[in-house]
């Protein structure tokens, strides 16, 4: 592995071009293929960008969908190919992408070792042999995708159902299986059987004889055991994980999926534990799924890699988390939102995430998927659905139907942020004989639903003035709560230095360590959740609840141990951060105390 990090999926836009930018460093990046319009005028821009010849495919056109993400898709393995060639023609010059290349690598890594060797060496043989070994030591970052499993919605031609082939979740896989990347597809958002079954017909997500995939799969999760059973499903298929990707349930950017009360910490050691036999019983489960398909063992597959992601924020973290964990890599998502030659930002957000606070960033409930969803109080979409509510007109347009997925009032799926919805769902509300409190809780938490199908392309159309006349110019963005501590714009050099502990560009931030602020998010939703028992009581809920403290409760007593056992030189766990710890767990203690739930 070249580099230690990742760039994972940021929103639909933000990381939309993403490999263009970094991966001839050596960087892995994550692109959505949710939005098949935002991919089209994508690779339209970069194909007039970069003198590549292009052929529209309309959305009329038979299997479009597929075809617009297989086709953008392979422009990017393209143009990237040829950055690497070039970049292998390059001279050692101090100012050339040659030299960054090696220059942004960790200092562990054994090619910038021989790069700094070579700074040292005289010219000569020696020299010249050495410089050719970096050359064929270069390798470009991944060029990996983000399928979220339920954004998967059917699709209809006058009144006619399309197929489970041809929803939006199966069409992107195919649009992805076709093309020819050599790389991983990382599927988010929990177990989808039809999307699973469908990985089957694809014979790249199969070994070649030396055990490497063509293409790999990659399983976001929020805990260990939602892992072992989505990859025993694969595994009974002939299906094989190459890497889980762990993600802190409330800290992290995008879509937030609560656990029950289990913080990254235990999480983490549960994964580092049972990696071993996790992978025994996986294989076993796969070379019988493989002999019963092939009549033939599969040959020798690598263990799982484990990665984490999710309120990283300093060089010392990045750092614990591979060693003490384990694991073989660590996601860097939120910060590079302030990277703009890695990332797709438009300006004004820009400048709004730059002059931010801890305040403005907030987990909501305006994802249409009814998943939580982290929040951005100043970004124009926001606002402008605020607009809307006190002028007595909520909801949005609903011109992208990505996430239409309810059938409450009508045949055909709606979007639970369309204007449609809305009118009909708080009409409702209004005849349903609610208390005053009631009703205009239950009317805010409609109303809360924001359209992201547009919001989170808009960014990256500003960006690069591809913006139609009657489009919506506001903007939807999405980062975790840890961006709150980064206050300024970043270079690419910037940001990795930052990671790899050469500098540190948080010097002086009063900044609670991941650990820390992930529980105080975790102690938040709970008193969410115990105050929604209060409004209305269930035996559902007050189990959950229950359940959900006992679990914390579990927690502190897991990052106690770890404390007395890491190297107290270590500033993640100094004097001011157990304070902040010991903080946070008198707070959980006292909700508790202060609020009755029984079951």
């Amino acid at each position: 592995m070249t580099h230690t990090f990742h760039i994972p999926v940021l929103g639909l836009g933000y990381s939309i071009d993403t490999p263009l930018k970094v991966a001839r460093y050596g960087i892995s990046s994550v692109v959505s293929i949710v939005d098949d319009e935002l991919i089209e005028r994508m690779r339209a821009h970069i194909s007039g960008t970069h003198k590549e010849p292009y052929q529209p495919i309309l959305k009329t056109d038979a299997d479009a969908r597929a075809k617009r993400i297989t086709a953008y898709l392979n422009l990017l393995n393209k143009l990237v190919t040829e950055q690497i060639s070039a970049l292998k023609l390059q001279d050692f010059d101090k100012e050339s992408d040659l030299c960054k290349y090696f220059a942004l690598l960790p200092e562990d890594n054994e090619w910038k070792y021989s790069y700094n060797l070579l700074l040292k060496t005289c010219p000569g043989y020696e020299k010249t042999a050495l410089e050719e070994k970096l050359k064929n030591s270069i390798k470009p970052g991944r060029i990996d995708v983000n399928i979220m499993s339920k954004v998967d919605k059917a699709n209809y031609l006058k009144g006619t159902y399309l197929g489970n082939e041809n929803t939006d979740a199966l069409a992107a896989l195919r649009g992805f299986a076709k093309s020819n990347l050599s790389s991983s597809v990382v599927i988010s958002a929990g177990l989808n059987p039809r999307l699973f079954s469908y990985l089957e017909e694809f014979h790249d997500f199969q070994p070649l004889a030396d055990g490497i995939f063509p293409k790999q799969i990659i399983l976001k999760v929020s805990d260990y055991r939602s892992a072992l059973i989505q990859a025993k499903v694969l595994a009974k298929k002939g299906l094989w994980v190459s890497e889980f990707r762990v993600e802190s349930g409330l800290n992290c950017g995008g879509h937030a999926f609560a656990t029950d009360g289990f913080l990254l910490g235990p999480i983490l050691q549960e994964f580092k534990d049972n990696k071993l036999a996790m992978y025994n019983e996986l294989f076993q489960l796969y070379s019988q799924a493989y002999l019963n398909k092939t009549s033939t063992q599969p040959p020798p597959i690598p263990a799982h890699k484990i990665t984490a992601q999710g309120g990283i924020g300093t060089a010392e973290e990045h750092q614990f988390l591979l060693n003490y964990y384990e694991l073989d890599a660590a996601g860097w998502g939120s910060p590079f939102l302030l990277v703009p030659e890695a990332t797709c930002v438009d300006e004004k957000t820009l400048n709004d995430l730059e002059t931010s606070t801890e305040q403005d960033y907030y987990i909501s409930n305006a994802s249409p998927l009814g998943i939580l969803f982290n929040n951005f109080k100043k970004s124009s979409a926001e606002i402008q659905r605020q607009e809307r509510v006190d002028s007595g007109k909520p909801g949005s347009p609903c011109t992208k139907k990505y996430l239409c997925t309810n059938t409450e009032f009508t045949t055909e799926p709606i979007c639970t942020a369309s204007i449609k919805y809305q009118h009909l769902k708080i009409k409702q509300l209004e005849g349903a004989g609610l208390s005053p409190t009631m009703l205009k809780s239950k009317i805010a938490l409609v109303t809360e639903k924001l359209c992201l199908c547009v919001g989170l392309c808009t960014s990256a159309y500003k960006k690069y003035d591809l913006l139609k006349s009657k489009e919506n110019h506001a903007v939807s963005i999405c980062p975790g709560p840890n961006l709150a501590y980064f206050d300024q714009q970043y270079t690419l050099k910037q940001m990795i230095d930052h990671i790899y502990g050469r500098s540190n560009i948080l010097n002086g931030k009063d900044r609670p360590n991941l650990f820390n602020k992930e529980f105080a998010l975790y102690v938040d939703y709970l008193k969410k959740e115990m105050d929604g028992l209060v409004l209305e009581f269930s035996e559902k809920k007050a189990k959950y609840v229950n359940k959900f403290q006992n679990q914390l409760n579990n927690g502190i007593e897991y990052y106690k141990t770890l404390m007395a056992n890491v190297d107290p030189m270590l500033t993640l766990w100094n004097k001011e951060q157990i304070n902040k710890f010991e903080v946070i767990a008198e707070g959980l203690k006292q909700l508790v105390k202060n609020t009755t739930v029984t079951s």
